[in-house]
């Protein structure tokens, strides 16, 4: 099936059941659309709706996020109600313009600052020192809601340290956009559940310093999403990340380091596209 018709239906279903409220920053935890559809899909009966829900859905479709990769593991995502985004955030790439909402994992100092700039709104750690769930982010933030996922982390000593990272997903616009972060180890069935479905993932790809190219190519094929997006760049590495990967994908070198992406113009093959920059 399409990616597109899976999408259009998947948000419709979403409808129908009316599992999407709008809720803010600091009431209940709100739906997550990526883990509904995600296990919904396969059973659900797709029943005829209203004009006005099949305008909604349109009108989600057409939305487009706009994705700039800042370098190493910085991106800066513009959603479409004017929300600014970068994830790892850690104050030296700078973004484009100020971001409302930052990121931050603690694996290396160039994944998070202890000083972020004071206009940043919403300063999210990926860890949580005081707790050995780690962090636990459920935040919206006008047009986008903000959550993660914990997982843990390699020391310096090369042992491993429980929940100490997060993969951050971001569902914003009808997309489910996930950042992987400094991530150390395969997923478990029981990650995989809460991260639910992604269209675009972000994705180390530096061979070593998070995990080798089959591991993390493992993962990427286990997420299934339309687009990834190769962070955490160094030198031939790419290319060993690259050769993991057969047919079934396809690859995007683009000379430029900003993209717009929506429902609508999602890849109907997974599509490797690597943005300009390091």
């Amino acid at each position: 099936m399409p990616h597109f018709l899976l999408m259009f239906l998947a948000t419709v279903a979403l409808a129908a059941f009316a599992v999407a409220r709008p809720v803010s920053a600091q009431s209940e935890t709100p739906v997550s659309q990526c883990q509904m559809i995600a296990r919904s899909l396969p059973s659900v009966t797709f029943a005829s709706l209203a004009a006005e829900t099949a305008l909604q859905v349109q009108t989600t479709a057409n939305e487009e996020v706009r994705i700039t990769y800042v370098g190493h593991s910085t991106f800066f995502l513009e959603t479409p109600g004017g929300v600014r985004i970068a994830t790892d955030y850690n104050g030296w790439f700078k973004p484009p313009a100020l971001p409302t909402v930052v990121t931050m994992n603690k694996a290396h100092s160039s994944h998070y600052t202890l000083n972020p700039d004071p206009g940043i709104d919403h300063v999210l750690h990926g860890w949580d020192d005081a707790s050995d769930r780690g962090a636990d982010h459920d935040v919206v933030v006008g047009d986008a809601y903000v959550r993660n996922v914990p997982t843990d982390i390699r020391g310096w000593g090369g042992a491993m340290e429980p929940n100490g990272n997060s993969i951050f997903i971001f569902e914003v616009a009808g997309l489910c956009i996930g950042h992987l972060g400094h991530l150390h180890h395969e997923l478990t069935e029981k990650q995989y559940a809460e991260i639910g479905r992604l269209d675009v993932v972000m994705v180390p790809v530096d061979g070593g310093l998070t995990m080798g190219a089959e591991s993390m190519s493992r993962v990427v094929q286990r997420l299934r999403s339309a687009l990834i997006l190769p962070m955490h760049r160094r030198g031939p590495r790419i290319g060993q990340f690259l050769a993991m990967f057969g047919e079934g994908f396809d690859v995007v070198t683009d000379d430029s380091a900003t993209m717009t992406v929506s429902v609508r113009s999602l890849p109907k093959r997974p599509t490797i596209h690597i943005l300009s920059g390091v």
